[in-house]
């Protein structure tokens, strides 16, 4: 995806409309600084206001990503073309996000061990039993949260 041939398709499809970046911004929810930044190719549109924009423009979300009004043989290309962009990029921030989680549980599994070894040898053996017995709490309760977040931020990307 082009985001400067959207953005500046974006542009005309306001400005034929007769829109301000004001105007368009109070119909879809947005400030005038975020239809800026659309029509400058710096972000997307989500897909509520992709769906809005479609609507009020009558054309599809597909011409929307293509920057352009599509014709019927070019409306297949452009369809697959823009479904296998964002299945890949959807995979490179799952990839990503895995790869995050994955340092932190590791992070944390790394502190616990440490603390173990650096504890001094003169300490009672039920006071090493109970520190170990909390640090596995401790990283249970950690590697749960962790979870859990990863969970609520994959659901809310859906």
């Amino acid at each position: 995806m082009d985001t400067q041939k959207i953005g500046k398709f974006l542009k005309l499809l306001r400005t034929q409309h007769n829109m301000t970046q004001e105007q368009l911004g109070e119909k879809l929810g947005v400030t005038n600084k975020t239809i800026s930044r659309w029509e400058t190719g710096n972000y997307l549109p989500s897909i509520d206001c992709l769906k809005l924009m479609s609507e009020m423009y009558q054309i599809s979300i597909n011409e929307i990503l293509s920057g352009e009004t599509l014709g019927t043989d070019e409306f297949k290309a452009a369809a697959e073309a823009n479904i296998t962009l964002a299945l890949k990029r959807r995979e490179k921030e799952d990839k990503r996000f895995e790869n995050i989680m994955t340092v932190l549980v590791l992070l944390t599994s790394a502190i616990g061990c440490a603390l173990l070894f650096l504890m001094p040898d003169n300490f009672d053996s039920k006071i090493k039993e109970l520190a170990v017995i909390l640090m596995i709490v401790g990283l249970v309760f950690i590697a749960n949260t962790l979870n859990i977040v990863a969970m609520s931020l994959k659901k809310d990307k859906k």
